[in-house]
């Protein structure tokens, strides 16, 4: 994506819908993005090292911008170690480090609709931004709400990375982002990718393989409505306890919903999810003497596991674990 263009598209929105207390926050972030800015040159290219210095909004993208760039790239997380996404308001720091990249890469802007005041401003011209889902159709909410309804706005999931066919996309977005920025690595870029995707497509029919048999094809989640790609791409029906907002709240009789359908469906297991309160799923856990089992959405981990080194795939072979333990597969 052109710089220049976005900044303006950013402007625009910034302009629609300005927030009070978000506004003033806001105003200091810039003020430090500018001195920042005005601290350095604009043609600061690669780092003394030689290699891309590059930013990923969320845990996806920086990880597969890890497989692509490799040694050749020094990718960093934006969001902090367990923070949630949709919330995540960028600091002083994140404008002075995004001044110094080269790259800066995210998901979409529903996923990351702070995406906007990052691109107002850093005064960084020469920062390639990389939008990893463009071009990828987003579905509604799923039926992902326990009495089967989509949201009344008609929300678009913005999760797209839990159907791996658009976390292969997504790799190849952000080779795209690689290459444009280091074509001399053009090959290198792209081999790395096509390895990575080979991977992805080993993952996906690991799902398919284990999935197929299972006994049950219900997932009850006591969250938010987050895994509709990948309950869809395996034939799952997938409830959830409210809809695509991760801080809303359920209804009661979504809640006795999802409680009746364990039941009749005779499932032993409801899902939380990783970094957000478990407490929706352990009401009705109680309720219906059902076991939680957590999974990931995997836009974030927390602390311990990014430095531990965890990866995407990794995160998404414990959900596979999970899912055959809930859904009783052989």
């Amino acid at each position: 994506m052109d710089h220049t263009r976005a900044c303006e598209e950013s402007k625009q929105i910034g302009n629609r819908s300005p927030g009070t207390g978000k506004a003033v926050w806001m105003a200091l972030i810039l003020a430090v993005a500018c001195l920042a800015g005005s601290c350095q040159r604009n043609d600061a290219g690669t780092g003394a090292d030689g290699r891309l210095k590059v930013i990923a909004s969320l845990f996806p993208t920086y990880d597969f911008a890890r497989n692509i760039g490799r040694e050749k790239a020094d990718v960093t997380l934006l969001l902090p170690p367990g923070v949630e996404a949709h919330g995540f308001e960028p600091k002083p720091g994140d404008m002075m480090r995004l001044n110094r990249a080269d790259i800066l890469i995210f998901t979409n802007r529903l996923m990351e609709p702070w995406i906007q005041k990052i691109l107002l401003g850093t005064q960084n011209r020469r920062l390639a931004v990389v939008e990893a889902g463009r071009g990828i159709a987003m579905s509604g909410d799923a039926g992902g709400k326990a009495d089967g309804h989509k949201d009344a706005d008609g929300a678009e999931d913005p999760h797209i990375w839990l159907d791996f066919s658009n976390a292969a996309a997504m790799v190849d977005r952000i080779r795209d982002g690689f290459i444009g920025r280091d074509p001399e690595n053009r090959d290198f870029y792209f081999r790395n990718a096509e390895e990575y995707k080979a991977r992805l497509r080993d993952l996906d029919r690991r799902y398919r393989e284990t999935l197929s048999g299972c006994r049950k094809k219900v997932l009850v989640h006591g969250g938010h409505s987050a895994f509709g790609y990948l309950a869809r791409r395996y034939g799952l029906r997938y409830l959830s306890a409210y809809g695509l907002s991760p801080n809303a709240e359920p209804r009661p009789e979504d809640l006795i919903r999802l409680s009746r359908t364990l039941r009749a469906n005779g499932l032993k297991h409801i899902y939380s999810e990783e970094l957000l309160s478990p407490r929706i799923a352990e009401t009705i856990a109680r309720e219906t003497g059902a076991a939680v089992l957590p999974l990931y959405t995997g836009h974030n981990v927390g602390k311990e596991a990014l430095e531990g080194d965890a990866t995407f795939i990794f995160l998404m072979m414990k959900n596979l674990e999970r899912l055959k333990e809930g859904l009783q597969c052989p």
